[in-house]
C-alpha cells in the first residue's frame, strides 16, 4: 500500500484494505446540498484500444453498469455515509485520526453518526475553515466556512506534532513582544485560509478542489514521515499531493473518471481499477 490510486466505488475498495493500517484518514464527501445526487457505476474491461490506462499500464475501456440516484436528504445521506465510516474506523491504526470535512447543512447530523461509530469520547475538535470569497447574500449572513470534525481512535493516544504547526501573523502584533510578533502564533480551531484561486497555478479545474495548505496542515500535524494516509473521496487528489510532499504514503479512492484523470496527472500514478468483487478486472 504505497502511493496508490484506486478507481472504483469506495465501498467496494475499502473492505480490501488492511485493518489498522492508516495513521490518518481525511475525507471530503459530497455535501448534502438538497439536490438529487447521481453516481454512475462503472466497470473497466481489458481492451487494448480502450479509453484509459490501468494497472501496470494495461489498456481498459469503461462500461457504464447503471446509475444510482438519491435525493440529498439527510436520512439517506447518513445511510450512504454509515458503512463507509465504519470501514474508515476499521482501517485506522490504534493511534490514528479521522478528519471529516463537511459544511453547515449536515455537520450536526454527521457528528451524531460519527459519535456512534467512533464514540463520543473520541471527538477531539471541530475545526472551522473560514474563507472570504464569492457572492454576498442580502437576506441572511453569507455562509463562508466549512466544518472539519476530528476524531481520534484513542483520545489518550494520538499524533499531534505541535512543532509542525505552521505559524500565522498576530492580528494585533503591537500587543505582543517584537520576538513573538516575528515568530507568529499557532492557529486556533478557526483556520482562515483562502480557497483555491480560480486563476492560480494550483487550480486543476476540478470543482470541489481544496487548497493544498489545508491538507498540508492536517497531514503535518497528525501523521509522521513515512505514515500511511487515506482519502476515499479523493476528488482532485490534493490529499495525495500534500502527503507526498511531506514524505507520507497515500492511498486515494474515487469512482469519478474525471477525478482519476486529474489525480493521475498531478501524481503520476497509474490507477488501479477495482470491480464489484474488489479485484483488478
Amino acid at each position: 500500500m504505497s502511493n496508490c490510486i484506486f478507481f472504483g466505488d469506495n465501498l467496494d475498495v475499502l473492505p480490501t484494505l488492511p485493518a489498522r493500517h492508516y495513521r490518518l484518514t481525511y475525507i471530503d464527501p459530497p455535501f448534502n446540498t438538497g439536490r438529487q445526487q447521481r453516481r454512475k457505476r462503472l466497470r473497466t474491461v481489458r481492451d487494448e484500444s480502450g479509453d484509459r490506462s490501468g494497472f501496470q499500464g494495461k489498456r481498459y475501456r469503461s462500461e457504464v453498469l447503471g446509475e444510482r440516484a438519491f435525493d440529498d436528504e439527510f436520512d439517506e445521506y447518513l445511510e450512504f455515509l454509515r458503512p463507509r465510516l465504519e470501514q474508515a474506523r476499521r482501517v485506522l491504526t490504534d493511534d490514528g485520526s479521522l478528519f471529516f470535512h463537511i459544511d453547515y447543512r449536515e455537520v450536526h447530523y454527521c457528528k451524531m453518526l460519527l459519535d456512534k461509530i467512533f464514540g463520543r469520547e473520541s471527538f477531539m475538535n471541530e475545526i472551522i475553515w473560514a474563507y472570504d470569497y464569492g457572492g454576498r447574500s442580502k437576506s441572511r449572513w453569507p455562509a463562508k466556512h466549512d466544518n472539519i470534525l476530528w476524531y481520534a481512535m484513542d483520545p489518550k493516544n494520538f499524533v499531534f506534532n505541535y512543532d509542525a504547526i505552521d505559524r500565522i501573523p498576530y492580528m494585533a502584533p503591537g500587543l505582543v513582544t517584537p520576538e513573538k510578533a516575528a515568530r507568529g502564533k499557532t492557529p486556533t480551531d478557526v483556520w482562515w485560509l483562502t480557497i483555491v484561486s480560480p486563476t492560480g497555478r494550483e487550480k486543476t479545474g476540478y470543482p470541489t478542489q481544496k487548497p493544498l495548505k489545508l491538507l498540508e496542515r492536517i497531514i503535518a500535524v497528525h501523521s509522521d514521515e513515512g505514515d500511511q494516509v487515506l482519502d476515499f473521496f479523493a476528488g482532485s487528489g490534493t490529499t495525495g499531493v500534500a502527503a507526498a510532499a511531506l514524505g507520507r504514503q497515500f492511498t486515494l479512492i474515487d469512482d469519478n473518471p474525471e477525478a482519476i484523470e486529474v489525480m493521475q496527472e498531478r501524481l503520476g500514478c497509474v490507477p488501479i481499477a477495482v470491480n464489484r468483487a474488489g479485484t483488478n478486472p
